[in-house]
Parts: structure tokens; sequence; C-alpha cells
């Protein structure tokens, strides 16, 4: 498998997905602004909407979207504790989850990198992050992961609350998702996964 990422974007969850679960894949960067990869192509041969992440399957096929990515991943390796078996209740729970993340969190923060955006507008979008926060920090009271035990949706809600600090907000303002971001960052797959894109050259 191929996993086309650019540095600090949600194509890291995958990534660290791939690095739990023990998959072999090869890593490809991806250059957002003119879409040229590593490997020669341009990114949107690969996926039309332009943006990652996207994993090419031995077969050639294309997956994109990373909510659907760490989901099929983890049902390569069944019995994991990533994701719970897919059709059971606690499988549809953690849809859920991504689902919230995908909206509320990761969507909700994408104006907040907008320059064109007036800053009374973003001061709205920030006010409605904050109230999404305060709802997972409640949530993390006397847990050190979303659903008991490490799985996907940490892996996404860690890659994207890795943005706040360009939006100048300070994780430390809830302090359960300050110290989930520690537990979280200590993690070997997370390290791992972080150096390996750190490493990489620019396309």
């Amino acid at each position: 498998m191929k996993l086309y990422f650019a540095p600090m974007t949600c194509s890291l969850s995958p990534h660290i997905v791939l690095r739990e679960l023990g998959l072999p894949f090869e890593l490809i960067r991806v250059n957002n602004k003119t879409k040229a990869t590593a490997d020669g192509r341009d990114f949107r041969d690969l996926n039309p909407k332009g943006y990652v992440a996207a994993l090419v399957l031995d077969n050639g096929q294309v997956l994109t979207e990373g909510p659907a990515i760490v989901q099929y991943l983890a049902d390569l390796v069944p019995g994991n504790s990533l994701a719970p078996a897919n059709g059971t209740w606690e499988r549809t729970r953690l849809q859920e989850l991504l689902n919230f993340i995908t909206s509320e969190i990761h969507g909700g923060s994408a104006p907040l990198f907008n320059a064109d955006i007036p800053e009374p507008t973003k001061e709205i979008f920030r006010q409605k992050l904050f109230k999404r926060l305060d709802y997972l920090n409640k949530g993390l009271v006397n847990k050190d992961f979303l659903l008991g035990a490490f799985g996907l949706a940490d892996a996404y809600l860690f890659t994207v609350l890795k943005w706040l600090p360009f939006f100048n907000i300070d994780v430390k303002d809830w302090p359960e998702l300050a110290s989930f971001m520690e537990r979280i960052e200590a993690r070997p797959s997370v390290q791992a996964a972080i150096a390996a894109e750190e490493a990489t050259q620019p396309v």
C-alpha cells in the first residue's frame, strides 16, 4: 500500500494507524500547493478532490477521506484493539465519534486557516470550536482515551488538535485534552509517524 500525505495535515491520522497495526506501506509526500508527489505524479490524478490523504491499495484501488481509510485499515487486521468489529453497536459509536471529529473539529477549524476570512468572522468559528472542545474535555474526565482503549478516534483527534497553535489556541485551557495530547504523543507509533514525515524531502 501507498499512503500519500502532506506534513501537519489530517493524513497523519491514517499514518499513525498504519504503524499501530504494523501494516507494510510506502509513504509518499505531496506538495499541497502544486499537487506534485514525491513519485512524480500529479496528486489530482489519484484524488480529483486534490487533498490528502489517499491510500493506494496493492490492486490499484484508491481510497480517500481519513475516517474511511482508517476503518478500512483496521478491518484488515481482525481482532485489533483500534476499532470494534464492523456491524456492532460499538463500531457504530466509533463512527459517530469519527463523524463528530470530522464535522465539528476538523471542518469547524478549517475557516481559521483562511487568511481571507475577516477576524470577526473567525471569532465566531473560534467560539463554536471552544464549545466542541469543552464537550470533548468533559468526556475525557477519568478516561485516558475517547472510547476506553486507544483507537482510531484518538489518532484522528490528536491529529486535528495538533493544529491549535496555528490558531493561537492553547490546548492547556482544556486540562483533560492537554493530558490526552501528551499521552498520544508519547506513543511509539505517533513518534515514529511524525519523525518519518519530518524526514521526507519537500516536493
